[in-house]
C-alpha cells in the first residue's frame, strides 16, 4: 500500500512541472483524478494479489472509465460505462486537443480537449510508474517515465524549470525510493528511531531474548543523501557563473549550425506570432509612452536568413555589446547627413508574458536603459538576453528614425554595397513562376524604391489578397500556392512573400516580427496579443532598413497595421509643405531656439538636450557601487545569523540568572539542574563547545572543574568561580535543599574571561561569528525534523480483534 501511494505521489509531483504550459489549473484536477484512478486500481490489485502482468491492463480500464465519466459522461451508459458514442466523443476531443496544442503557443488554454489530453497523458505515466515501482519492484527505473514527463516543459519552454517545482518533483521521486527501501529493509527487523538509546540486541520481554535489528539508520542515511542531492542540484547551478557566448558557444535562433547551449528554438518567433493571433481573448502584452505621442511598430525579431522554407535568425552578442555599456552600434546603412527624428519611448512589459528573451523596440534603437544582462546584435540591433526575461520589465529606449520621403528615396543611389550578401540569398530550387511574378510586378519600375512600392501595392491593392489565419505550411509549395492561387494568409505569409519577391528583384530584405503600435487608452498606448505582427524590412543605401506593410489593413485585415507614409504619394504638394510638425518630436537638424523659462521641470532640459544627440536622459537610479554595497550588506547579515542567535540565547540566560525561580533546566548525568543554576550550566556548556574544549558526555561537574583547572592553569579566582558553579550544579541535582546558589552570574563572567584567555584570537572570532554551539543546535533541529518524518512513517492503523469466547 505504501509503495502504491508513493508511486502516485511521485507522478503528481512531477506533473506540477507542466503548470507553465497551461493558462489555468483545470487540467491539473483532471490529471489528479486520473492518477487517483490508477492508484485505486493498484491498491485493489495488491489486495487481490493479482499477478504483475494483470495490473497495467486493469489500470488502463480504470483510466478509460474515469476519462469517460469526466469528459464524455453524456454519451456513456449511466454516465460511467463506456459506449460506442462515448468512445467516438473521446476520440473527437483527443483530436481537437492535439490540433489545439499545435495551433497555440504555450501557455495554451486549458479547454476541455486539452485537459483530456493532459489527464490521459499523466494517467499513462502513472500506470508506467506503478508498473516499474510496485509490480516489478524496480523503483529506480520508475524515474524514466517521470523524467519523460519532466522533459515536456524543458523542451517546449525556453526558460529553465522553476526551482520550487523541481524540488517538489525531486521530493516525490525521493519519497518513492525511500518507500521502496523501507519495504526492502523492513524484512531485516523491527524499525526504531535512530537516536533512541536502544541497541541492536534489545531483548523481547514476552518470549525469549531474540535481538531486534535496527535498520532505521540505513533509511535515515538514505533520506539525508536524497535531500542533500536535491539541495546541491538547486544551489550549485545557481552559484555557477554563466558562460559568455564567445566563438565556441554561439547564441542563435535556428537549428542549423547553432549547437549552442544558449539557443532559442527556430519555430518560436513564427509559432508564437500565430499563437498570439489565434488566442480566443485579447490580452495586454505591453504599454508604452513616447515624447511625440505617436504609435510605432515595436520590433522583437529580425529574421534575415532564408533557407527556402522559412526565415530564421542567428543573433550574436558579445559582452562588449551590453546595453549598459552605452549607446548601441550605429544603424547599418544610415548616412550621417540624413535627417532623423529622435524619440524616447518608455515601455512596460506585462507580468503575464512568457518566453520572451528579446526586447520589443522601435527601430532603429540608439540607446536602451534596462535592468539585467541585455545585449545588442550588431547587424540587426535586436536586444536579447541569455539570462533574463522581459516579463515585468520597464525600460527606456532612444531611437533615431530616418525622416524619409518618397522623393528622397527616389533620389538615392542604386548601389547595395552596404548590405550583406545573405540579405539577397535565395534557394536554388525557387520556383520559376515566382521569379516571373516578381519581374512582371516591377517591370515598369525605374528605381529600387518604385519596385518596392509596386511590390507592396501588389499585396494591398492589385493582387486581390485576403487576410486569413487558416493558412498553414512553409516552403516553396506553400509560397507558390499563396502567391499564385489561394492569395489568402496572415501577416507572416505577406511579410515573407514580399521579402522573397524583393530579393528576386535585387532588393536586400528581411522579415521583422513584433507588435504594431496598438491602441491609445488614456495617456498610454496599449499593445495586446492581437497586435502581434510581421512585416518586411527593405534596405536602401544611405538610409538603411525601412519597414514596408504588405498585409491588408482595416476591418478586413490586421486592424492596427499602418502603411508607412513614405510609400503613399502625397495628396497635395502644397499641403505637404504647410504641414506643421507634431509637437514633442525633435530632429537632429532642428535649430529653433527654445526659451528655457518656458520649461517648468528642470529634468526636461536634460531630456531634450540628450534627445538632440539621440541618447537618453541621465539615469537617476542607484549607481552600481550602491547596489553592490546593498548586496554585500545583505550577505553580511545572512552570515551574522548564527552570531545573532548565539547572542539572543546568551542574553536570555543572563536575564534568567538575575531572577529567582527562573532559568533553563539542563540535564546533567541522570538528573536535571534546577533554575537558575541550569541557565549557568547551559551557558558554560556552550562556551566550552565554542572554544573547542567541549565537555565529555560522561564527565561530572566536579571532574570537569578538575580537568579545566589543571589543563589550562586557571588562576585562583577563575578556579574558585568554576568550582562554585560546579558545586551549585551538584547541590541542585542531588541535595534535598540546595540552598542559595550564590553569585552564579558573576562566577560565570569570570569563567568566560578565563576560557577566552586560553584560546587563540582566531578561535575567539569564530566563537563570536560562527559559534559551534549554535551550529550544533541548527543541526539538531534538522535531525529532529527527520525524526518527525520517521514517526509519521511508523504510524499504523490498529485493528481490534474480538476476544475468543470462553476466555
Amino acid at each position: 500500500m505504501r509503495l502504491s501511494v508513493a508511486a502516485a505521489a511521485a507522478t503528481l509531483s512531477a506533473a506540477i512541472l507542466l503548470y507553465p504550459l497551461f493558462e489555468a489549473a483545470s487540467w491539473f484536477w483532471g490529471a489528479t483524478g486520473a492518477v487517483l484512478a490508477v492508484l485505486a486500481t493498484s491498491l485493489l490489485a495488491g489486495r487481490l494479489a493479482l499477478p504483475a502482468w494483470a495490473a497495467p491492463p486493469a489500470a488502463l480500464v480504470a483510466l478509460w472509465i474515469y476519462l469517460t465519466a469526466s469528459y464524455a459522461a453524456q454519451e456513456a451508459w449511466l454516465y460511467v460505462v463506456p459506449t460506442k458514442a462515448s468512445v467516438v466523443e473521446l476520440a473527437r476531443l483527443l483530436s481537437t486537443g492535439w490540433t489545439d496544442i499545435q495551433r497555440f503557443a504555450a501557455p495554451v488554454p486549458a479547454n476541455e480537449a486539452i485537459s483530456l489530453l493532459a489527464a490521459g497523458g499523466v494517467g499513462l505515466i502513472a500506470i508506467l510508474v506503478d508498473l516499474f515501482a510496485v509490480r516489478l519492484r524496480r523503483a529506480a527505473l520508475a524515474g524514466l517515465p517521470i523524467l519523460a514527463l519532466a522533459t515536456v516543459p524543458a523542451t517546449i519552454l525556453p526558460e529553465p524549470i522553476s526551482w520550487p517545482a523541481f524540488i517538489l518533483a525531486a521530493l516525490g521521486f525521493t519519497g518513492l525510493l525511500v518507500a521502496d527501501g523501507r519495504e526492502r529493509l523492513g524484512h531485516w527487523g523491527r524499525a526504531v528511531l535512530v537516536r533512541r538509546t536502544r541497541m541492536a540486541a534489545t531483548a523481547e520481554r514476552s518470549g525469549g531474548s531474540r535481538p531486534a535489528m535496527d535498520t532505521r539508520g540505513l533509511r535515515l542515511s538514505g533520506k539525508r543523501i536524497g535531500f542533500a542531492a536535491i539541495v546541491l542540484a538547486v544551489a550549485v547551478p545557481a552559484a555557477l557563473p554563466v558562460m559568455e557566448p564567445v566563438s565556441f558557444f554561439t547564441f542563435g535562433v535556428g537549428g542549423r549550425g547553432s549547437g549552442a547551449g544558449n539557443s532559442i528554438s527556430i519555430p518560436s518567433p513564427i509559432a508564437n506570432l500565430k499563437g498570439q493571433l489565434e488566442l480566443p481573448e485579447r490580452r495586454t502584452v505591453l504599454t508604452y509612452t513616447n515624447n511625440d505621442d505617436k504609435p510605432r511598430y515595436l520590433r522583437i525579431y529580425a529574421l534575415d536568413r532564408f533557407d527556402g522554407e522559412q526565415f530564421g535568425m542567428e543573433p550574436k552578442g558579445s559582452p562588449d555589446d551590453r546595453t549598459d555599456n552605452g549607446p548601441l552600434p550605429p544603424p547599418p546603412g544610415l548616412g550621417r547627413g540624413v535627417k532623423v527624428d529622435n524619440v524616447v519611448t518608455t515601455v512596460e512589459i506585462s507580468e503575464e508574458i512568457a518566453e520572451l528573451s528579446f526586447l520589443p523596440l522601435p527601430y532603429p534603437p540608439r540607446e536602451v536603459r534596462v535592468e539585467g544582462d541585455w545585449r545588442a546584435d550588431v547587424d540587426t540591433l535586436m536586444v536579447f538576453s541569455t539570462r533574463d526575461e522581459a516579463a515585468g520589465l520597464e525600460y527606456e529606449v532612444a531611437s533615431s528614425e530616418p525622416a524619409v520621403t518618397g522623393e528622397m528615396l527616389e533620389s538615392l543611389p542604386q548601389s547595395r554595397s552596404g548590405a550583406d550578401p545573405r540579405y539577397l540569398s535565395l534557394p536554388d530550387d525557387l520556383p520559376p513562376e515566382i521569379e516571373e511574378l516578381a519581374s512582371r510586378i516591377t517591370a515598369d519600375a525605374d528605381t529600387t524604391y518604385e519596385a518596392a512600392v509596386k511590390l507592396q501595392e501588389f499585396f494591398t491593392k492589385t493582387g486581390n489578397f485576403t487576410y486569413s489565419l487558416r493558412t498553414q505550411g512553409h516552403g516553396n509549395d506553400a509560397l507558390r500556392d499563396f502567391l499564385l492561387r489561394s492569395r489568402a494568409g496572415y501577416c507572416e505569409q505577406f511579410a515573407a512573400s514580399m521579402a522573397v519577391l524583393a530579393r528576386v528583384v535585387g532588393i536586400p530584405s528581411r522579415v521583422a516580427i513584433g507588435y504594431t503600435g496598438g491602441t491609445k487608452i488614456a495617456d498610454r498606448w496599449m499593445v495586446a496579443t492581437n497586435d502581434s505582427h510581421s512585416w518586411p524590412e527593405l534596405y536602401f543605401e544611405g538610409v538603411g532598413w525601412l519597414p514596408f506593410e504588405p498585409t491588408p489593413t482595416g476591418a478586413l485585415g490586421q486592424g492596427s497595421a499602418r502603411v508607412p507614409a513614405y510609400t503613399v504619394p502625397p495628396l497635395d504638394p502644397v499641403e505637404r509643405d504647410t504641414t506643421t510638425p507634431t509637437p514633442g518630436a525633435t530632429s537632429s537638424s532642428a535649430d529653433e531656439p527654445v526659451d528655457p523659462q518656458a520649461r517648468v521641470n528642470p529634468r526636461e532640459l536634460d531630456r531634450e538636450a540628450s534627445l538632440a544627440t539621440g541618447g537618453l536622459p541621465p539615469d537617476d537610479s542607484m549607481p552600481l557601487a550602491g547596489k553592490i554595497g546593498i548586496g554585500a550588506a545583505v550577505l553580511l547579515l545572512l552570515l551574522l545569523v548564527p552570531a545573532g542567535m548565539r547572542l539572543a540565547t546568551r542574553g536570555r540566560r543572563v536575564r534568567a540568572l538575575g531572577r529567582d525561580g527562573a532559568g533553563t533546566s539542563v540535564r546533567v548525568g541522570g538528573g536535571a539542574a534546577r533554575p537558575p543554576v541550569g541557565a549557568a550550566w547551559a551557558e558554560l556548556d556552550d562556551l566550552l563547545l565554542d572554544y573547542g574544549m567541549a565537555r565529555h558526555p560522561s564527565e561530572t561537574p566536579r571532574a570537569l572543574t578538575r580537568r579545566l583547572t589543571q589543563s589550562h592553569e586557571f588562576g585562583a579566582e577563575a578556579a574558585a568561580a568554576l568550582a562554585s558553579i560546579a558545586s551549585a550544579v551538584e547541590r541542585s541535582l542531588f541535595a534535598r535543599d540546595p540552598g542559595d546558589a550564590g553569585p552564579v552570574k558573576r562566577d560565570l563572567r569570570t569563567v568566560r574571561r578565563a576560557l577566552a584567555a586560553t584560546v587563540s584570537r582566531g578561535r575567539r572570532v569564530r566563537a563570536v561569528l560562527l559559534p559551534p554551539s549554535t551550529l550544533r543546535r541548527i543541526r539538531l533541529m534538522g535531525e529532529g525534523l527527520l525524526d518527525g518524518f520517521d514517526r509519521l512513517e511508523n504510524l499504523r492503523l490498529r485493528r481490534t480483534t474480538a476476544a475468543p469466547k470462553g476466555s
